[in-house]
């Protein structure tokens, strides 16, 4: 049990997706240094939400969620990761 809490991310994060660009399937790493709501939110560069990928209660650690662009169009989007008072956005690249 020791181990698992020494591991446990000291900070909130939202790392770059991988691959990027992406088609259809990329890969979306996040830390949270303590539990709360979690949101992740893929937006067009309207501004506009295309997309809700999480949004429940986590707990503190690290996680890795798959996101599918299927549906989208070739372009760029932002996806942007909220929690508590934590929020970071950062780019992806969808190419058909």
């Amino acid at each position: 049990v020791n181990q698992d809490i020494n591991n446990l991310p000291s900070a909130f994060a939202l790392y770059q997706n991988y691959p990027n660009p992406f088609n259809p399937t990329t890969c979306i790493n996040y830390s949270l240094a303590k539990e709360g709501t979690v949101k992740v939110t893929v937006y067009n560069l309207l501004g506009c939400e295309v997309a809700v990928i999480v949004n429940e209660f986590k707990t503190a650690g690290r996680y890795s969620i798959q996101f599918d662009g299927k549906n989208l169009a070739s372009g760029i989007y932002l996806y942007r990761l909220e929690s508590g008072n934590f929020s970071d956005t950062k780019k992806l690249i969808m190419m058909k």
